[in-house]
């Protein structure tokens, strides 16, 4: 069977689900309602980002949310309002965004990269209880792809050495460990409604916290430095203007009442392409990245697969794309940037994140929302390339 990419017929013509999707009748209400009030901004008495923060902390499981512009400035607001600085040093997973690092990075601390679990591919707490030296002030879990980091062990561990738990939960909206909403678990917790998220405005972020005094610390850093129910002018801390907007805040209020929905959706596709793999001719050639223990509802933000065939990665990746089936290369290790480590992070040895580099491929949010009974279109395409033979 010829590829696409050597001219034969690709596996797929249609097209996936674009993301975002269209605006809901809800969604289009309410920002037009924003639109022709004026009140745009978060401080001229508008009501949707209030009533944003205080929802989504509900779903948290907490009572307390801050709305701000996107969610790389809500860590290092978390980071500094927990008392993160300078000289401090924070522990973050080497297979994760960039932003884990440089958001400890703008609160003046060294983030100290370490390995992940080499089957969930999740911050490991012996690598986490390795790292820490007399420096350490904090650990930032995060939940990747939409499933939920082993969050009990970290915050035994981080209780034991007095450490703050900022969780970045910018892809996991709605993911659950044991039975409770990640973002609560931690000091912390920070989600993304970047335009990839599960939630979206284009940008945007959400802090959450349990404790009051946190929640004012962190709130007084996204507000100049400024004191809850102080003065305007009155500045005792220094701060920044991280504040979201209402037009963004009614562009995910109303896409709270859906996104259970939309996580369904997206397991069923998950396990309709799990079962899938399981009849490719080679079998265990491909399999899905299992959830870290604990997990109870994954959110499926991204599917990780790993590919245990042996495969040229840019042939995998060009050849699937030419078969109208896109994948994604996922995350190099955070230690292998230099950019990071010339800023003064610290990478200790990190071969799981290496080999997931090698290995792991991940399905997109948007090609998740499809019918399940189209998963059949990735599990072809897998067949399809990883049988070539140059």
């Amino acid at each position: 069977m010829t590829l696409a990419l050597h001219g034969g017929t690709p596996v797929r013509s249609t097209p996936w689900p674009t993301w975002p999707p269209p605006l809901d009748a809800a969604q289009r209400e309410l920002v037009t309602g924003v639109l022709e009030s004026g009140l745009w901004g978060a401080t001229q008495g508008g009501r949707v980002v209030a009533d944003l923060t205080a929802a989504f902390a509900r779903t948290s499981g907490v009572p307390y949310g801050i709305a701000v512009g996107n969610a790389t400035l809500g860590l290092f607001a978390a980071l500094k309002g927990l008392g993160v600085g300078r000289g401090d040093e924070v522990i973050i997973p080497a297979y994760t965004f960039v932003a884990s690092a440089t958001a400890v990075l703008l609160a003046g601390a060294v983030p100290v990269i370490v390995d992940v679990d080499p089957g969930d591919l999740h911050l490991s707490p012996q690598a986490v209880g390795q790292a820490v030296t007399g420096r350490t002030a904090a650990v930032m879990p995060v939940h990747l792809a939409g499933s939920a980091a082993d969050m009990d062990p970290l915050n035994a561990l981080a209780a034991r050495h007095g450490l703050a738990v900022v969780e970045d939960a910018a892809q996991a909206h709605g993911a659950t460990y044991q039975g409770r909403p990640v973002g609560g678990l931690g000091d912390a917790g920070v989600y993304s409604f970047q335009a990839s998220k599960a939630m979206t405005a284009g940008e945007g972020g959400l802090i959450v916290c349990r404790d009051e005094a946190a929640h004012e610390a962190i709130w007084s850093v996204c507000n100049l430095g400024r004191r809850l129910g102080g003065q305007w002018y009155g500045h005792p801390s220094v701060g920044w203007n991280l504040r979201l907007t209402e037009i963004q805040a009614a562009l995910l209020l109303p896409w709270l009442d859906r996104l259970d929905d939309e996580i369904d959706r997206r397991n069923a596709f998950c396990d309709a392409l799990e079962r899938e793999l399981a009849h490719l001719p080679d079998a265990g050639a491909v399999t899905l990245v299992p959830q870290p223990p604990g997990t109870t509802r994954d959110s499926r933000h991204l599917l990780m697969l790993r590919v245990n065939a042996p495969v040229d990665r840019d042939l995998l990746l060009a050849a699937m794309a030419a078969e109208g089936v896109p994948i994604d290369a996922g995350y190099p290790p955070l230690g292998t940037m230099s950019a990071l480590t010339a800023e003064g992070a610290r990478a200790e040895p990190c071969p799981a994140s290496e080999a997931a580099a090698r290995s792991v491929v991940w399905v997109r949010q948007s090609m998740l929302m499809d019918d399940p009974a189209r998963a059949a279109d990735i599990a072809e395409a897998l067949a399809k390339v990883l049988a070539f033979r140059p």
